[in-house]
């Protein structure tokens, strides 16, 4: 069943295809003959409640520094299309909200990957907070006061941005580390959000584990292990990627998460776990999916499309 798929996503010359989850989609797509069109975030349009997005057809190939093609520079109108992936990466500010607002418009017509709604609803340090129960002590505040009293409580943390990605701005300040105060000017001064703070897990020396569910069922993982001079495992800082399996512990994770994301319409989720924790669930432009298939997993670009695919014919 060959569909119209447009793809909003940053620049594609700037991805790195190695690990780029959205390339993946981008090959699949094409090997299953649907028509790709690909558009940036600024050059979304809401003209006379019509949503006209400014781009090209685009083929792509699996070649380092030769990856893509584009044709036929135009104007389209979304409600035209069957599928809209939306791919963009973080930071999630107003910008990335309003484009989930705008491309909501788009249902019930056009299948919106992962749900706008539902990506607005679910930023990844937040929606997490539905599951205190499986997470590691957390707080979420300004408040410098509550954030010294919580280090004075659990002896070594970390500090991040609410709204941060890709590992910026994260910092482990252990007990007696007299940067802390500093930290929290400097936080203040940077974000206008709330900072999340967590007990400093040592299990991520072990790794922070990615596991990938589609449509709520469990489709991978991959560890990512830190450098030995980092507390961030982030494969764009240092991390090394490694194969796994999921422990019972795990299982049980996912198992609670599953109905909750597919109730939603997340459709394309990455959950980190850290030991027995769950730290994360990010929903915006998870990754992950080329390093499980390198690794000898599911081909989980071909899950998801059979997914969608199912969607769009029972509409």
């Amino acid at each position: 069943m060959a569909l119209k798929v447009a793809f909003q996503m940053d620049p594609i010359e700037r991805i790195d295809i190695n690990g780029d989850s959205t390339f993946a989609l981008l090959l699949e797509a094409q090997r299953r003959g649907h028509d790709v069109f690909y558009y940036t975030p600024p050059n979304l349009s809401l003209k006379d409640g019509r949503l006209i997005a400014h781009g090209h057809s685009l083929t792509v190939e699996d070649k380092p520094g030769d990856h893509y093609r584009l044709a036929h520079p135009r104007n389209v109108d979304l409600s035209d299309f069957d599928v809209v992936q939306l791919r963009q990466d973080p930071p999630f500010d107003m910008a990335y909200i309003t484009t989930t607002h705008l491309l909501e418009r788009l249902q019930p017509g056009t299948l919106v990957v992962n749900d706008p709604a539902s990506v607005r609803n679910a930023p990844e340090k937040v929606f997490v907070l539905d599951f205190l129960d499986l997470m590691p002590p957390t707080l979420v505040t300004r408040s410098p006061d509550e954030i010294r009293a919580f280090r004075d409580e659990h002896k070594d943390i970390v500090v991040k941005p609410l709204y941060g990605n890709g590992g910026a701005a994260i910092f482990r300040i252990a007990e007696g580390d007299t940067n802390l105060n500093s930290l929290i000017e400097l936080l203040g001064q940077t974000f206008r959000e709330p900072i999340m703070v967590q007990r400093y897990l040592p299990d991520v020396r072990a790794g922070d584990k990615r596991i990938i569910l589609v449509d709520g069922e469990v489709a991978g993982a991959i560890n990512r292990v830190p450098a030995a001079d980092e507390t961030r495992s982030n494969l764009h800082v240092g991390g090394t990627a490694k194969a796994t399996t999921l422990t019972p512990r795990e299982d049980e994770i996912c198992a609670r998460l599953g109905p909750a994301l597919k109730e939603r319409g997340l459709i394309f989720t990455g959950i980190d776990v850290i030991g027995d924790y769950l730290t994360e669930i990010n929903v915006t432009s998870p990754t992950g999916i080329r390093q499980v298939k390198e690794f000898g997993g599911n081909d989980i670009a071909a899950m998801i499309w059979d997914v969608v695919e199912k969607k769009v014919a029972a509409r």
